[in-house]
C-alpha cells in the first residue's frame, strides 16, 4: 500500500496532541497491528512532518498498554528518517525542575512484559544500544532551547518504569542515588525500537513534577499535578519543534542510520 510520505515523525506525549496546522489523517496497518491512533501528516518550516499520539488522541491507552512496534513501525511506512519524542517525566535530582526540559542521552530499563524488539527470529540480530539516542539530534535540540530560553539540562538518564502506578518513595531514592536524572513510563521500548530500523530518536523530557524520593520534597506525583504541569509547557514544546524540525540536515552521518550493518548472524 502506498501511504503520503513523511520525513520526521513526532510521537505526542499526554496532553500534547496538538501540533500541524491543516494536518491530512493516515491510518497505516502494520504487522504488528494497529498503531495508537491515525497519523496526522502536514509541513513545518517546510519539512514534512507525521504525529502520532503514542496514548491515542483520547489518552486511552496506559503505558504499558502501547502497541510501541506498531507505533514506530507505522513512522517508518511513511517514510520518516528522525523520531522526536517529547514526553512527560518526573525529576529524580532537585537540581532538574518542574518546568525545565531535560534531553537525554541514555535509558535504564525496568520495564517487563513489553513487546521490544523487531527481531524475533530466524534470523539473530543484535542491535548496540550503547548511545541510544541521536547525537546529531540531541545537539540541535539542545542549542534551539537555549535561543528560546528554555531551561534545558543537555545530558541526562531516564529511568523507564512499567507503570502505570508512580514509583514508591524507596524505589525512587533507590533510582535518585544511582545518579539518573529523570523518570518516565514510556521511553522504552519506544527509543531503542526507532534504532532497531536505523531512524534517528531524541527524546525531550518535559519535567512535571518532582518523584516521591527526591531528598528534602517530600509531596508524592500525582497524575493531576503531571498534566497540569504538561499543560503550561504545552507552548515551550511547540516552539522547540517548530524551531527544531527545520533545523535537522537532510544527510544522516550519525551511528543511527547504519545500526544493522553487523547486527545479524
Amino acid at each position: 500500500m502506498t501511504y503520503l510520505r513523511a520525513e520526521i515523525g513526532v510521537f505526542g506525549g499526554s496532553g500534547f496532541y496538538s501540533l500541524l496546522e491543516n494536518p491530512v489523517e493516515v491510518r497505516v496497518d502494520t504487522p504488528y497491528g494497529a498503531p495508537s491512533d491515525s497519523l496526522m501528516v502536514g509541513e513545518i518550516g517546510g519539512r514534512s512532518v507525521a504525529f502520532l499520539p503514542r496514548h491515542g488522541s483520547k489518552h486511552t491507552l496506559p503505558p504499558h498498554m502501547i502497541n510501541y512496534r506498531a507505533n514506530v513501525w507505522a513512522m517508518k511506512e511513511l517514510g520518516v528518517t528522525r523520531i522526536i519524542g517529547p514526553n512527560a517525566c518526573g525529576s529524580l535530582q532537585a537540581r532538574i525542575k518542574p518546568g525545565e526540559f531535560v534531553i537525554c542521552d541514555q535509558f535504564v530499563d525496568r520495564t517487563s512484559g513489553r513487546k521490544d524488539t523487531f527481531y524475533d527470529g530466524p534470523t539473530t540480530t543484535h542491535v548496540s544500544s550503547a548511545d541510544p539516542y541521536c547525537p546529531t539530534m540531541r545537539a540541535i535540540a539542545a542549542e534551539k532551547c537555549r535561543e528560546l530560553g528554555i531551561c534545558v539540562h543537555e545530558h541526562g538518564t531516564v529511568v523507564v518504569i512499567q507503570g502505570p502506578r508512580f514509583s514508591t518513595r524507596s524505589e525512587s531514592r533507590w533510582f535518585a542515588t544511582q545518579g539518573w536524572e529523570v523518570i518516565n513510563m514510556t521511553q522504552y521500548p519506544e527509543a531503542h525500537l526507532a534504532r532497531e530500523l536505523e531512524m534517528c530518536y531524541c527524546n525531550i523530557s518535559i519535567i512535571t513534577d518532582h518523584d516521591a524520593g527526591v531528598e528534602g520534597l517530600e509531596a508524592p506525583v500525582t497524575n493531576e499535578e503531571v498534566v497540569r504541569m504538561f499543560a503550561a509547557s504545552n507552548q515551550k514544546v511547540k516552539d522547540l519543534l517548530f524551531a527544531m524540525i527545520p533545523a535537522l540536515p537532510a544527510e544522516r552521518p550519525c551511528v543511527c542510520a547504519t545500526a544493522l550493518e553487523g547486527a545479524s548472524f
